[in-house]
């Protein structure tokens, strides 16, 4: 399972694309940029000031069609002919994160979260909490670019995540890797407060409007609660996120 993850540029990199990331990547020397991928057609003073500043910071620039840079950024709109590939050091496959000999034993699954926003700030709070894993599927959930990054105040780049092709794909592995799948509901009997958890635990957190897909929902072991005396109907799936990790951290604290 772990030969994916030696492979798979989207298991170790998180690419930038706009002049102005792409430059504040290279800037920042806590960040290792792997390469710089510059379209052919980008000329006069921006591409020259790209150019410099890989230079300054011993990066290698390669030059690519104007097609294949939008293919690569996955935005054709606002590319602006230049993307970077930035080291995540914590980034690796999910199948890779099982193989450890000791794996992640508090995880969170994200199933079919589209706003940007909403999974930069889940991945600031759940890096904040010290959580092993965050599971970010490639497909169903917003790509990791930099909305995400800028979201996450930058610690996307160093956030525990773990890839997968899809939300179902994750939550089968994770069952045959003996994890509880645990998932919340308004409904749930218990809370995340009271519920007995096993030694290894996933948490799966739903959409904005469409909540745990079906396709995860029949795999769930145990539904959950936030306790919710006020009149609310429910909370932000970024808010239920910290809520859920910082309980975590009360758990082993």
């Amino acid at each position: 399972m772990g030969d994916e993850a030696e492979v798979s540029p989207k298991d170790r990199f998180l690419t930038v694309y706009g002049r102005k990331p792409v430059l504040e990547a290279l800037a920042d020397g806590g960040l290792q940029v792997d390469k710089v991928i510059l379209a052919d057609t980008a000329r006069g003073p921006a591409a020259a000031e790209i150019q410099r500043a890989a230079r300054d910071a011993g990066v290698p620039v390669q030059r690519a069609s104007a097609h294949r840079v939008k293919v690569l950024a996955g935005n054709g709109k606002q590319d602006q002919g230049v993307l970077a590939d930035v080291v995540a050091p914590r980034m690796r496959s999910l199948a890779a994160a099982l193989d450890d000999r000791r794996p992640p034993a508090r995880v969170l699954l994200l199933d079919g979260i589209t706003t940007p926003a909403n999974v930069g700030m889940i991945l600031r709070t759940a890096t904040a909490a010290g959580l092993e894993g965050v599971i970010v599927p490639r497909r169903g959930v917003a790509a990791l670019d930099p909305m995400v990054v800028k979201a996450s105040a930058g610690v996307a780049f160093r956030a525990p995540v773990l890839r997968c092709g899809s939300a179902r794909e994750a939550a089968e592995m994770l069952t045959d890797a003996g994890y509880g799948l645990y998932a919340l509901s308004a409904s749930g009997k218990s809370t995340v407060f009271d519920v007995p958890l096993p030694q290894r635990a996933a948490f799966v957190l739903g959409g904005e409007t469409e909540g745990v897909g079906a396709a995860v929902a029949e795999l769930v072991t145990e539904w959950v609660s936030i306790p919710m005396p006020g009149d609310v109907e429910s909370l932000n799936v970024s808010a239920a996120a910290a809520v859920l990790s910082f309980e975590l951290v009360r758990r082993v604290s």
